[in-house]
């Protein structure tokens, strides 16, 4: 397989040695079926890597573009058969997801950590922040979230060796975990104040981090849209 194709954006791109490409084998098939996958090394011929990208957070995983320029693919490194390709990312898609959403709550648990710790020692008219009702208010919020945000991915996770087709539970697990840590860092920063603005504290960088996560494995419209399909799918 032979391949001269625009720029293609990749996280950590800078780090890989292995590259997973999607590609159109088969110009004359629509959508999906002419879409065969490959694992492509680094250093064959006419692959290279562009500079990162600079980014609003995540700053410790960088973006860059990956560009093809005659790249030859011998037909070993193809994944599954030919035109088999998207049928392949989605087997993984789940994963993906269920993974983002757990990193979504460790981040949230560590921004409760941080706004309990701060509360309890910071004090305004003599008396410690934690001691004020709309404070108090913010982090029971944080706390009722806290036990929704522990079991969305409980019976989505995917059994080890197992290959199966698309679960809504896991895009609902991405979409729920992503939601819900966006507005407890949006609060994390009401509740420091002026401090939550100041990169000494920390709280002003993983409110930048979070941002990205309703992005990362399908925007979030489309779990959305793949969940409703697949719930009809499946009858309910």
């Amino acid at each position: 397989m032979c391949w001269t194709a625009p720029s293609a954006t990749s996280p950590n791109a800078n780090k890989a040695g292995l590259f997973t490409v999607m590609t159109r084998t088969d110009p004359e098939k629509k959508g999906a079926a002419g879409v065969t996958a490959f694992l492509v090394p680094r250093d064959l011929p006419g692959l290279s890597v562009g500079k990162p990208e600079k980014k609003m957070g995540q700053q410790g995983a960088h973006i860059c573009d990956v560009v093809f320029e005659g790249v030859r693919v011998p037909v070993e490194n193809r994944l599954g058969e030919e035109g088999e390709g998207f049928k392949v990312a989605m087997q993984v898609l789940d994963r993906g997801r269920l993974h983002i959403a757990a990193v979504c709550v460790g981040v949230a648990e560590r921004l409760l950590v941080d706004c309990v710790a701060y509360t309890s020692e910071r004090k305004q008219f003599g008396q410690a922040l934690a001691s004020f009702q709309l404070i108090q208010a913010m982090i029971a919020d944080f706390q009722d979230r806290g036990h929704g945000r522990q079991g969305p991915g409980a019976g989505n996770r995917p059994q080890a060796g197992h290959r199966r087709e698309r679960h809504p539970g896991a895009a609902a697990s991405k979409l729920f975990a992503s939601e819900m840590v966006g507005r407890v860092a949006d609060r994390a920063v009401q509740i420091f104040g002026g401090a939550g603005y100041v990169a000494d504290y920390g709280i002003e960088r993983l409110y930048r981090d979070v941002r990205i996560f309703p992005h990362l494995r399908g925007h979030q419209p489309d779990p959305a849209t793949g969940r409703r399909r697949e719930t009809i799918k499946r009858g309910g």
